[in-house]
């Protein structure tokens, strides 16, 4: 550091001499290397020449100024069938693990190829009635209105790929009368889905998520419907509605609410874990009503797959809706699925606004069902001919 500094010449020819050294060991490297080292090298242009391409097809700018409008607009049309497929490829295998975890949670134990080679029964949508063991005249009064029976239910499944099942569990004594009076019921008509389920109110978001990973193991629908046994339904109407959204993933598709939660006991609709809303008066998140609701085949598989950690609430429609708010699902507001029972439906009818379905909000359902049901019908009913008329 004390020493003579070095003068500008000497610096300047020790950088020249530094340099020509480095640019001769360089040359005798690229000139000699290993048989390993060429290979490296060679992988290296090859994948800078294919980012470049791909550089230059992904560069927007680029594409707008040198493509013609229509090669423009081609452009654009390819990218959107590409994502459709790549939608329609992922719920396919999200299908797929729905199958194999309800197999799998049967006790059933199939290799990957039978798997794979396991179809299911295609089907435009899987309509399930939610019953109970005491409904029996409600069951038989769908019957002999808007639900098809015998042939003809088997018809429209094989020609419409409308499915139609009144979903039931079993009771809490398993062989028992009730059992029996079903399976005997069942024999007689064919129009049951048999969950494995201990029957009970407070037990409705537990049968709402097996139903739903039930159906997906069975049929390969576009949409999975629940709806109780006291409302009136629509077939054709509820078709032609849902083939609207056929071409969306992640369809929702109800009367949205957005009630109180209830924190009193005595209130019908109690809320056990109401504080998880917040102060009280507050209101639930948004949701599609209890009576009737429809989700494409993509969340039906969601819901399967992620069933034993999915949260279930006292009421099965606020399960539901919480199941489906985290994700990146289109809630639609349809309220031709929630009209009144005649004269609001009637009236409907009357100026071409056929209702898809009808209950009375004041009994969560048609009051006195039973008895009102045909009634409900013979206003409001859209014809049996209607469903046949529907394009799919």
């Amino acid at each position: 550091m004390r020493g003579k500094p070095f003068s500008a010449k000497a610096i300047f020819v020790l950088c020249i001499a530094s340099f020509l050294a480095g640019s001769l060991f360089t040359n005798q490297n690229w000139t000699h290397p290993s048989r390993a080292k060429d290979n490296r090298i060679a992988v290296i242009p090859h994948h800078v020449t294919k980012l470049q391409e791909v550089k230059q097809d992904c560069d927007p700018k680029r594409k707008l100024v040198e493509g013609k409008p229509g090669d423009v607009m081609g452009e654009v049309h390819k990218t959107h069938e590409a994502i459709k497929s790549l939608e329609s490829t992922m719920s396919t295998l999200e299908m797929e693990l729905a199958l194999a975890r309800t197999v799998q949670s049967n006790g059933q134990h199939y290799s990957l190829e039978k798997l794979a080679n396991h179809t299911l029964q295609k089907a435009f949508v899987v309509i399930g009635i939610n019953t109970a063991f005491s409904s029996r005249k409600r069951r038989d009064s769908l019957r002999q209105t808007w639900m098809p029976k015998g042939e003809k239910l088997r018809k429209l499944e094989k020609e419409k790929g409308i499915v139609i099942r009144f979903v039931i569990g079993h009771s809490a004594t398993p062989g028992g009368v009730l059992d029996r009076a079903v399976d005997s019921e069942d024999a007689e008509h064919k129009d049951f889905l048999r969950l494995k389920h201990v029957e009970g109110y407070h037990e409705l978001s537990t049968k709402t998520r097996l139903y739903f990973s039930t159906a997906v193991s069975i049929w390969d629908a576009e949409f999975y419907l629940k709806v109780d046994d006291d409302v009136h339904l629509n077939l054709g109407m509820l078709t032609s509605t849902l083939a609207k959204y056929r071409s969306k993933p992640r369809i929702y598709i109800g009367c949205m609410k957005s009630g109180p939660v209830l924190s009193q006991k005595e209130d019908k609709y109690y809320e056990p874990e109401y504080r998880k809303f917040g102060e009280d008066g507050n209101k639930y998140f948004r949701h599609a009503t209890g009576q009737l609701y429809a989700i494409s085949k993509d969340l039906a598989a969601y819901i399967s797959i992620n069933s034993p950690i999915l949260h279930r609430y006292a009421n099965e429609d606020v399960s539901l809706g919480s199941w489906l708010l985290g994700l990146e699902v289109e809630h639609v507001d349809e309220r031709s699925m929630c009209c009144g029972t005649p004269p609001d439906c009637e009236w409907k009818a009357q100026a071409g606004n056929v209702c898809v379905a009808s209950f009375d909000w004041s009994c969560s359902g048609i009051c006195n069902s039973v008895r009102r049901m045909k009634e409900v019908h013979d206003s409001c009913g859209e014809g049996e001919g209607a469903v046949w008329n529907v394009d799919l």
